[in-house]
């Protein structure tokens, strides 16, 4: 596939010239590692000294190593039984920030007209706080089953299912596409995982974000240096 680098650390593969941010309706993020600076189950697990035996999952998972998300969701999880709800504040509060420009592409997107969609592999706990921060029109995330105050290493069934993987993410953005009566081809999905290439492979544009080799490889935009609004230097507002 044909590619362009426009500036340092921002590549473009075979997009029509002039695209404008208000030719699209849906703009879908992922979370962990996109919208915001952390793997939050990475962070989680820190609090328990199972950080590095986590991260090694995750990574590999990211990577598309592993390729069955749900399984190395649920050895994660596992871990991460007992680990408190101040434990999970503190991640919130302590270490979770939003990536650089991720308030001006979004407020650029919603003067724009679009909708905007977390869809995330990651905690509701933390979606909803992201959400609120940006003002995010929909979301779909895994909630931790808690009972005591603590995890209990599992996760809650949610009307749509247990796991917000992959195939999920794909059919969120669907969903999403419908209810608004819009085209995916008029979505933009984002993401940086093997987890969000289903949903950037059914989305208008997709666009990876500092993202592992095989998510860049694929995308129209990749976005390897810099900000989440360094998209508006290919979508003008």
């Amino acid at each position: 596939m044909q590619s362009t680098t426009l500036s340092p650390g921002l590549v473009v593969r075979n997009l029509p010239a002039a695209l404008q941010l208000s030719d699209y309706k849906l703009i879908a993020f992922d979370m962990d590692s996109t919208l915001i600076n952390i793997e939050c189950i990475d962070e989680i697990a820190d609090a328990v000294g199972r950080k590095a035996e986590v991260a090694a999952i995750t990574e590999a998972a990211m990577r598309g190593e592993i390729t069955d998300f749900k399984d190395s969701l649920r050895r994660r999880l596992a871990l991460l039984k007992g680990v408190t709800l101040a434990n999970l504040h503190a991640v919130k509060t302590e270490r979770l920030r939003l990536n650089p420009g991720a308030l001006e592409l979004v407020a650029a997107c919603k003067k724009a007209g679009l909708k905007v969609l977390l869809v995330s592999g990651g905690f509701t706990y933390f979606a909803e706080h992201v959400c609120a921060l940006l003002d995010i029109d929909f979301m779909r995330s895994n909630k931790l089953h808690i009972e005591a105050g603590a995890l209990t290493g599992t996760l809650e069934q949610q009307a749509w299912g247990e796991i917000c993987d992959g195939a999920e993410k794909r059919r969120t953005l669907l969903e999403v596409a419908s209810l608004l009566n819009i085209s995916p081809a008029q979505c933009i999905a984002m993401g940086d995982g093997a987890n969000d290439l289903p949903m950037m492979g059914a989305a208008g544009l997709s666009v990876a974000y500092h993202a592992k080799p095989a998510v860049r490889e694929q995308a129209q935009v990749a976005i390897n240096e810099g900000g989440l609004d360094r998209l508006l230097e290919v979508l003008k507002a």
